[in-house]
């Protein structure tokens, strides 16, 4: 059902030092430098191999392969928590199959729990937060517990650091996935999480990037038209379908549901002269045909001449000349409230609180569409980057450096999510319920 790795001995030391158990992690060295960092604070670091790309970015001694099924994995994962003594859990994706059932064995046990991803805030941050990102966050959400919280915390630096590097994003993801595919032995149970297999999934971008050249000519031409014409208009950026945000943080299963009623809505409440652009993901692999869904939906609602679909553009620009922003729960949502732009959640948000965002739902949007309050965007940030935000990023040399750095020192300290950003019961576990039962009813 499982192996361990054949030189591995794990020595425990004394007590007072804390045992951190690393499960899947981003496709980067991250986990790698920041368990190195932990041992030389004096601590103790474990590691469980749940595919073959997970050894692709782990090469020290202490780890286990898990080779076995899902349903084996409780019992597992259980046994291993209290046979190397675990204090500590880390991991990426916390809806990952393997995952949930480890931060629950945790939880019962009292283990520390941290969840890891990219930034709430972009660029140049990462998430690092206890128990929980989105609907199982327990960052505080009422406006002025946050405003409180900031009186005692310093504003965070903004300013862009670190160069992206999608190249080596692209490289480390491919690699981590082709050797789930082509080195599957090793692991003969493990399923991807991703909604399509890992071969389908590039063919499609391939495709997507040979038709680059013309795509950027249309886009060009449509921009251009748009500010011709002087129109306002509102601005929905699509997310991706395999998106955890999408799929476990909406009342959604797929994108498709909330297009449908984005268009329905506007054909029936925004005002006659206003446009809606739809952007597609720029990471989107195009095995959906997006242009053709959303133009047969406009045309359904009357709304060809008024609904706009684009795959690229400048999306700061396209913020700052909108009228308003529409989004699930895209962290695009606070890029918007940055810029001072009025935004709308359709699902679970960290951002979606009174007095950022609209709270008086989609056909009110339209005509009537509530602006982020300055002050309070200013506390938010602030809480928000001094407690569960770490400067820095997974695919950058310098930006690495940076994040193990921060990530390491508020582990060691207990301060992740200090001072007094821990709200329990995470504060919007009820309205991820009451989202899905009120799309239930729609349908």
């Amino acid at each position: 059902m499982f192996d361990h790795a054949a030189d591995l001995h794990f020595i425990h030391q004394s007590d007072d030092r804390r045992v951190f158990l690393f499960l899947q992690g981003p496709s980067s060295p991250f986990f790698q430098m920041l368990a190195d960092a932990l041992v030389e604070r004096g601590h103790e670091v474990r590691r469980i191999n749940i595919c073959f790309g997970d050894r692709l970015f782990w090469n020290r001694r202490e780890v286990a392969h898990y080779r076995g099924k899902l349903q084996d994995w409780p019992e597992f994962i259980d046994r291993f928590i209290r046979d190397e003594k675990v204090t500590d859990i880390i991991l990426s994706g916390d809806r990952r199959p393997h995952h949930l059932v480890a931060l629950e064995k945790a939880r019962v046990q009292k283990l520390g729990c941290y969840v890891t991803d990219l930034g709430y805030i972009r660029p140049d941050w990462i998430t690092f937060e206890r128990d929980g990102m989105t609907s199982y966050s327990r960052f505080p959400m009422d406006p002025k517990v946050i405003s409180e919280i900031a009186k005692d915390v310093p504003e965070p630096d903004l300013e862009p650091r670190y160069s992206g590097d999608f190249l080596k994003m692209a490289v480390w993801d491919v690699q981590h996935n082709l050797a789930n595919v082509f080195l599957w032995p090793f692991h003969p149970y493990y399923k991807w999480h991703a909604l399509r297999h890992p071969l389908l999934e590039y063919a499609g971008w391939l495709v997507r990037l040979a038709k680059t050249p013309l795509t950027k000519r249309r886009t060009k031409e449509t921009i251009k038209t748009l500010k011709a014409s002087g129109a306002s208009f509102y601005l929905l950026p699509l997310q991706l379908p395999t998106d955890y945000q999408l799929r476990h943080h909406s009342p959604y299963h797929d994108q498709h549901t909330p297009i449908r009623q984005v268009i329905k809505s506007f054909a029936q409440n925004a005002p006659h002269d206003r446009k809606l652009v739809i952007k597609l993901h720029p990471l989107d692999n195009g095995l959906i045909n997006w242009r053709r869904f959303i133009t047969k939906t406009a045309k359904q609602q009357g709304m060809e001449d008024r609904v706009i679909f684009i795959d690229g553009g400048n999306l700061n620009k396209l913020i700052k000349g909108s009228s308003g922003l529409i989004t699930i729960n895209s962290t695009v949502g606070t890029t918007a409230l940055g810029l001072a732009c009025p935004v709308i959640a359709l699902g679970t948000a960290i951002y979606d609180m009174p007095g950022l965002t609209h709270q008086k739902g989609l056909d009110s949007f339209w005509t009537h569409a509530e602006p982020p309050d300055a002050n309070l965007w200013k506390d938010f940030v602030s809480v928000l980057a001094h407690t569960i935000q770490v400067k820095g990023g997974f695919y950058n040399s310098d930006a690495l450096k940076a994040v193990v750095a921060g990530v390491a020192e508020r582990l060691d300290n207990n301060t992740v999510n200090e001072p007094n950003a821990y709200v329990d019961p995470a504060p919007r576990s009820y309205r991820k319920v009451a989202q899905i039962g009120s799309a239930n009813v729609a349908q």
